[in-house]
């Protein structure tokens, strides 16, 4: 049995690598490490998110062709396990490290000074043991204050010091990326959350980064989970609501139509995928990946288990048949109406 596994495993295609911008090859399948932060073990006998196992784990999915990894410089340790891993791997020029420099509360109000931005890229650049950040994305907690511009701009300096490779944001609005791109910042990308469950990028980010060659990184794509077999024919009395993920991604789920919507389309995911060999969460995000601007999705992952189910994204090719059967089930959706990231700013889904 285990030697038929692992010929499947060989058998099945490496994750395939794509341009985000000149000279940053991407994989297609992005490994997110915000469940480096600490507090997001889950349970014990599984858990590869601290100290050594965490630093190893990294090792199959560079093996299976899952060389770019996201962090930030909010997410606890996750830089400096990254940091670790390219240090004893000898791995800095096959691996591709994307993070992001956040602005919150009072650090806003000092975003747009250099020394202040330069702090934070040097940081980052200590934890990660890199001479220059492949990608840095910016994060803007509040529009209100206005400092959001200029901190671009310091990072574009940085960009011209050769600290900083490329700049990307992330869970920004059309509006506020347009103000950014018009004042001469080169941004090359926008990470946001996108699903079968949240199409709201397709609103107004979608057309707009078609017109400025800019890509989108997915986060989300498969609910936190919800998309999969898991919860299929599940009661709504019987989900467990436990953690920040799920209690974002049911309430996703309630303003999308509600849990008798979500089983029916978890009915049709499921038909998909029994018709490719595959799985209800693989159905999910090979469906963002083929949107357009899409140029990899972001799985958020505990350990190294579900990387040969990565693979198998490109072992198949959504039909006109099955888009039709997913087709279906969105049209009886609530459809919203809002741009990205507005409704988690405290503004409406509709």
């Amino acid at each position: 049995m285990f030697h038929a596994r692992a010929s499947l495993a060989a058998d099945m295609p490496q994750v395939p690598r794509t341009e985000l911008a000149e000279g940053l090859q991407i994989s297609q399948v992005i490994k997110g490490c915000w469940q480096l932060s600490g507090g997001h073990g889950g349970e014990r006998e599984s858990d590869r998110t601290s100290g050594k196992a965490a630093v190893e784990d990294f090792k199959p999915f560079v093996q299976a062709g899952i060389t770019t990894f996201d962090t930030a410089d909010i997410y606890g340790p996750s830089e400096s396990v990254i940091g670790e891993y390219l240090r004893e791997s000898g791995e800095k020029k096959n691996v591709q490290v994307l993070t992001k420099f956040c602005c919150f509360g009072r650090d806003m109000q000092s975003a747009d000074s250099a020394n202040f931005v330069k702090r934070g890229v040097e940081n980052s650049l200590r934890s990660l043991g890199v001479d220059a950040l492949d990608l840095v994305q910016f994060y803007w907690h509040d529009y209100g204050v206005g400092k959001y511009v200029g901190a671009a701009q310091r990072l574009a300096e940085l960009q011209e010091a050769a600290l900083i490779r490329h700049v990307g944001v992330t869970n920004f609005d059309v509006p506020r990326l347009a103000e950014i791109v018009d004042a001469g910042v080169r941004i090359v990308s926008n990470q946001v959350q996108y699903s079968l469950l949240d199409r709201r990028p397709e609103n107004f980010m979608v057309p707009y980064c078609s017109e400025q060659g800019i890509k989108l990184l997915p986060y989300g794509t498969v609910a936190g989970g919800f998309l999969s077999e898991r919860y299929l024919g599940l009661p709504a009395s019987k989900v467990r609501v436990d953690t920040y993920s799920k209690s974002k991604y049911a309430s996703v789920i309630s303003q999308s139509g509600g849990w008798d919507w979500f089983q029916a389309l978890l009915r049709e995911l499921d038909g998909v995928a029994r018709k490719h060999d595959v799985d209800i969460a693989t159905v999910a995000s090979r469906w963002v990946l083929d949107q357009p601007q899409v140029a990899g999705v972001i799985v958020g992952a505990r350990n190294s288990r579900h990387v040969a189910q990565h693979r198998k994204l490109f072992t198949f090719a959504l039909d006109d048949e099955d888009r039709g059967r997913i087709d279906a089930v969105l049209e009886r959706a609530r459809r919203p109406q809002s741009d990205c990231y507005t409704w988690e700013r405290g503004g409406s889904w509709a």
